[in-house]
């Protein structure tokens, strides 16, 4: 989706089909960052300032550095025209009018921690961020990088519901990372650039109930001992933990999650565009297993998602895994609805 390499500015904005910055020929698409400031924030800023879909971009944290972070995107020569908005008095004014509103707020996770530890503060956030999303732009697409995301979406489906604004293709958790670390790890061990790896991770967003579906992996990956695949299945699940170790107590993954993060947005602007099958993992509203929200491939449209694709055949395997996260995800999801409807 970005260039790998350095290169000549001209041949960066021909590459993004930024030529002459036209956007003439484009619907006006107002994505908004709350959480800018941060280690996610700032980079995922940067992609989206790139992405010639967004024509207006607002960031959005209590940050005082926040305005600042507007000012210096601003001077990119990429045509999103870009806003700053701190503090919750500028709260409205940076949501209002958005078509997707990214929310990557949040504490990030420390060594020892689990997503689960992030729950109090981070759950305050994304319910208040939430609200005001469904009183100022009730039909944006709500994109959620905060964790526990397995959390986080019914949490804020919980305070659209009340109201009265809910539509539940339009909220999405970012799952994305899980999928993007799974498609870096079976290229490397296939030998091949892992862009050209599609592998479908479902499930949520933490831990066990991360499950990458190695059997449905196209090209196949290169591993028939058993052993290796719970190895790089567990790699794949406790990535997150192996990004907070090595920063050792500097933070989590930030760059990765910026990435998974802006790939994610540039698919739901796609569909909100009229392109036809755009397809990525997202965590939704689902009844496809006993979980009432699930990650697995979605279609995605105008209306935010169109149709959910499901997961397919597992092998046995799989099925293990898939038994192993329901439990975790029905607890992580009751107290998301929990703490939503105190």
């Amino acid at each position: 989706m970005f260039s790998r390499a350095i290169k000549p500015v001209a041949s960066v904005a021909a590459q993004n089909g930024l030529k002459n910055f036209s956007t003439s020929s484009q619907k006006n698409f107002k994505v908004v960052v709350a959480g800018a400031a941060g280690g996610i924030g700032q980079p995922l800023a940067l992609l989206l300032k790139q992405n010639k879909l967004v024509t207006r971009l607002a960031l959005y944290d209590i940050a005082p550095v926040t305005p600042g972070v507007g000012v210096d995107l601003s001077h990119m020569d990429t045509p999103a025209k870009v806003t700053g908005h701190q503090g919750p008095d500028q709260l409205a004014d940076a949501i209002k009018g958005a078509d997707v509103v990214v929310i990557p707020a949040g504490v990030p996770r420390k060594p020892g921690m689990t997503r689960d530890d992030l729950f109090n503060t981070n759950a305050s956030i994304v319910r208040d961020l939430a609200a005001c999303v469904a009183k100022n732009s009730p039909k944006a697409i709500i994109a959620i990088i905060t964790n526990p995301v397995n959390s986080m979406v019914p949490i804020a489906s919980e305070v659209m519901k009340k109201a009265g604004v809910y539509d539940p293709n339009r909220i999405l958790g970012v799952t994305t990372l899980d999928v993007v670390r799974a498609a870096a790890f079976i290229g490397e061990i296939n030998g091949v650039d892992p862009q050209t790896v599609s592998i479908p991770v479902i499930g949520g967003h933490s831990g066990v109930t991360i499950i990458p579906l190695l059997s449905q992996s196209k090209p196949a990956v290169k591993l028939s001992d058993q052993g290796k695949i719970d190895a790089l299945t567990k790699r794949i699940q406790e990535a997150g933990t192996e990004v907070v170790k090595a920063k050792a107590g500097g933070g989590s993954a930030t760059l990765s999650m910026a990435y998974a993060g802006a790939r994610l947005t540039g698919s739901v602007l796609r569909g909100l565009k009229g392109e036809s099958n755009v397809v990525e993992c997202a965590y939704i509203k689902s009844d496809l297993t006993e979980a009432t929200y699930f990650a697995n491939p979605v279609v995605l449209g105008k209306n935010g998602v169109e149709k959910n694709l499901g997961f397919g055949s597992l092998n046995d395997y799989e099925k293990q895994l898939l038994k192993a996260a329901i439990p975790e995800l029905q607890k992580n999801i009751k107290t998301g609805e929990d703490f939503a409807k105190k």
